[in-house]
């Protein structure tokens, strides 16, 4: 059996981002959204999913690359002079690691996001983070401590397996390639951790490879392949472009992304495969497949 999660991230970084989620639920085959809670236009987001039933929610953990929920002066390790967090992901994880105090610091913020989160009202469908950090042994640790306390009962594993996009016309960067090889050791560990800590989790991701770039074309082409299990695919989509989104994320196609979240071409070949849309929350509740 085939069932797929479809996923938006980033939802409360722009207003033009929660209008496309919204849209995309509504009008599309959008199944949840990870909120940042932290974002300029997170409060927005809430407003909107709570007049979507429909729409699952998870929180999307912000730890780099963006700026913490907590006063900067208690996570001060964390952040630089100008209140953001580091951008550079191999320097945090190091520091992650290997400082008390920065994990300490770290725990103050994962906790304090999640505080954030339980006080919108939304029930917590799923967790995951920017960037994938989650995937740092230190990060998913903390995580899978605190978030036990606060609901969480699912949470994305950044496995993309190659055959599908090979068979589906991705050709993936010697570097990639490489890369990928290097972190299946710290996915397969994450799974193993999640699982025995009782958290569902999805077998297959799909996203890494066409990160901002998952048009109607390829992910028609994508579908077929699908591999058995639970895959999700997700996107960051976007109503129009927004100086905002130009400067975090230049050259992503949001509003291309939105376009495949509604078309009617998509959702043909989805019922044409026998896939069933899912949420995490369904693999966690047996909830049938929706139509």
């Amino acid at each position: 059996m085939k069932r797929l999660i479809v996923c938006a991230d980033d939802f409360g970084l722009d207003t033009a981002v929660n209008e496309a989620v919204e849209t995309a639920h509504r009008d599309g085959i959008l199944t949840c959204a990870s909120l940042m809670v932290g974002a300029m236009a997170a409060e927005d987001a809430v407003s909107r999913a709570r007049r979507l039933p429909g729409l699952r929610v998870g929180l999307h953990l912000v730890l780099v690359d963006g700026r913490p929920v907590s006063p900067p002066d208690s996570v001060r390790d964390l952040v630089d002079e100008a209140g953001g967090f580091d951008n550079r992901m191999v320097r945090a994880g190091f520091r992650f690691f290997f400082r008390p105090r920065v994990r300490r610091q770290l725990a103050r913020e994962i906790r304090a996001q999640f505080e954030a989160f339980r006080a919108t009202g939304l029930r917590l469908d799923h967790v995951n983070a920017h960037k994938h950090i989650h995937l740092h042994p230190t990060v998913a640790g903390l995580i899978l401590a605190i978030g036990r306390e606060y609901g969480m009962t699912a949470m994305r594993v950044p496995a993309e397996p190659s055959g599908p996009l090979r068979r589906a016309g991705a050709v993936r960067p010697t570097a990639e390639r490489i890369g990928s090889r290097l972190l299946a050791l710290w996915v397969a560990l994450l799974r193993r951790r999640l699982r025995r800590g009782g958290i569902a989790v999805n077998d297959h991701l799909f996203g890494l490879s066409w990160s901002g770039a998952m048009t109607e074309a390829r992910f028609l082409s994508l579908l077929p392949y699908l591999p058995d299990g639970v895959s999700e695919v997700y996107f960051h989509p976007a109503s129009r472009p927004s100086r905002a989104l130009a400067r975090t994320m230049p050259g992503y196609r949001h509003v291309e992304e939105l376009a495949a979240l509604l078309s009617v071409a998509v959702r043909r070949s989805i019922a044409e495969c026998g896939i069933g849309l899912v949420s995490y929350g369904d693999l966690v509740e047996g909830d049938a497949m929706r139509p």
